[in-house]
């Protein structure tokens, strides 16, 4: 269910979930394309869930572990590999969207400036976009460019969720109180949490907690 509700003045967006557990099987995950711009995106009416975080912060991996394809996305060693708006077909359903990190220092302005660009065109445009997936290292404190990205989609009434990466870093213990510092951190400007996961790409971590996730947004929808 689609709800709107209002902070201090800013209308915020968001999807109401029950506590029903939707178990999801991906069943076939395949590339459909990538698009310099949102008006090349594709024609259908899908909902699209778009994944986006700081460079080498793990999307790749992660996008991987969620569709258990190894290969959907490509992973680099050297951040900052994806410069598109990339679209990936899930049990021909739903779009599972890669958008390009930000904060990578090795760029010049001007491509920082057109990265910044299309990300925010696609985010702010994109009709059947229905949730931003930010990805965070667990193991950094929180970073102002997540937290002002973060604020960015508030404003925006954009909805979204945090996804917390690379859990297997850390001991479980330093990997709660890390999210916990987060959580913390962000209550000092928000009157309201963002669903948020911990994951794991190397031990699965996580996993069946997103795409629950997703599922039951799914499921709304089509209330």
């Amino acid at each position: 269910m689609k709800i709107e509700e209002e902070f201090g003045g800013v209308k915020k967006i968001s999807y109401l979930c029950t506590l029903n557990i939707y178990i999801m099987e991906i069943k076939q995950a395949e590339f459909s394309l990538s698009a310099p711009v949102v008006s090349m995106c594709p024609k259908d009416t899908k909902p699209e869930y778009a994944f986006i975080g700081r460079s080498n912060v793990g999307k790749s991996s992660l996008i991987n572990m969620l569709t258990n394809n190894k290969k959907l996305a490509k992973t680099s060693s050297t951040p900052g590999k994806t410069l598109l708006i990339n679209h990936f077909i899930i049990n021909k359903e739903w779009y599972l969207v890669d958008l390009p990190g930000y904060g990578y220092a090795k760029r010049s302005k001007k491509e920082v400036d057109k990265l910044d660009q299309m990300i925010r065109g696609y985010i702010l445009q994109r009709e059947q976009l229905v949730n931003v997936f930010v990805l965070v290292d667990i193991r950094l404190e929180p970073q102002k460019i997540d937290l002002d990205f973060i604020e960015w989609l508030g404003v925006s009434s954009i909805p979204f969720a945090i996804i917390f990466t690379k859990a297997d870093k850390l001991t479980p213990n330093k990997a709660r109180q890390a999210m916990e510092a987060y959580k913390k951190k962000l209550m000092e400007t928000w009157e309201e949490l963002p669903p948020m996961f911990l994951t794991s790409s190397e031990k699965k971590d996580g996993r069946d907690d997103v795409l629950d996730y997703i599922e039951q947004i799914n499921k709304s929808l089509k209330e």
